[in-house]
């Protein structure tokens, strides 16, 4: 497993988190969503009103509740995600306190997350992967993650501007034209390496929203990026805190977990370093 990961730069693992686990945070999250996103009569996440995409105040709005879910935020420290991430690393992890949530609507063409690398955006070093949930199946309309294999071993891109969300996306080279795409089920997982060029495809449905949840990890006592400790968009959304997500949580077990991890850096000059080496 670990030899195929370093040779195509992803895993792709098929329904690792349980259907009632899934259900419990794509419901949460269109607790939050109403009335923008609702269940459809097969229970996936439709779009009643005006498409948004990340940053827009509708998306500013809702996205506090959605950070506040405490079993969206719980997701990555269950057994069976923890040992997948230790077999695919070899070693025990830390997983990224930032944790992220996707909503891919449709009608917002143009929006969608360009090709870029974890590595610039998450200031990260050769040992951190990122793991991507299906909270629900996602087909070739919606949105699906899409992968450039054994991009990885080119190392740290330069980048450009680019619409979409980050504002960014990396260099990717004339003889880089075949992605790794495919539909997926709920609960299915795909982790990949820090220099994995990856992007989102068009939600190019009539009414149909993707809603997914991914965050970062890397060997633990490897070097984090003071950034990753905050909520996701914690920055920039005035009511977006630990605080703020922890106050309905009902048990005080994991919040903080990070405080105490020996390898948190906040001076650029590391980060210049470390991508000397990736």
């Amino acid at each position: 497993m670990q030899q195929r990961f370093q040779q195509w730069g992803y895993l792709y693992f098929k329904q690792v988190v349980p259907s009632d686990t899934c259900d419990a945070i794509k419901d949460g999250f269109l607790d939050a969503l109403s009335p923008h996103i609702a269940a459809n009569e097969a229970g996936l996440p439709e779009l009643y009103g005006e498409p948004f995409f990340e940053t827009d105040p509708i998306w500013d709005a809702v996205y506090p509740n959605m950070q506040s879910l405490e079993s969206f935020q719980r997701l990555f420290h269950k057994p069976e995600l923890q040992t997948l991430m230790t077999k695919v690393s070899g070693t025990e992890v830390f997983v990224y306190p930032m944790k992220m949530a996707r909503i891919a609507t449709p009608r917002k063409l143009g929006y969608e997350t360009p090709p870029h690398q974890d590595a610039y955006s998450h200031h990260a070093g050769p040992t951190m992967a990122g793991l991507w949930v299906a909270l629900h199946d996602v087909d070739e309309t919606m949105g699906r993650l899409k992968l450039l294999p054994k991009s990885h071993k080119l190392g740290v891109r330069k980048v450009l501007e680019a619409q979409g969300v980050g504002g960014v996306q990396c260099e990717i080279f004339p003889e880089e034209t075949c992605w790794h795409v495919s539909n997926v089920q709920q609960g299915d997982v795909i982790i990949f390496h820090s220099c994995t060029v990856h992007k989102a495809e068009a939600n190019t449905a009539d009414k149909a929203v993707r809603l997914s949840v991914d965050t970062r990890f890397c060997n633990y006592g490897a070097p984090v990026f003071i950034s990753n400790i905050e909520p996701h968009h914690g920055w920039r959304i005035e009511s977006l805190s630990w605080e703020s997500i922890y106050a309905k949580w009902q048990d005080a077990n994991q919040q903080y977990y990070w405080r105490e991890y020996p390898a948190l850096f906040d001076e650029m000059r590391d980060q210049n370093e470390w991508h000397k080496n990736v």
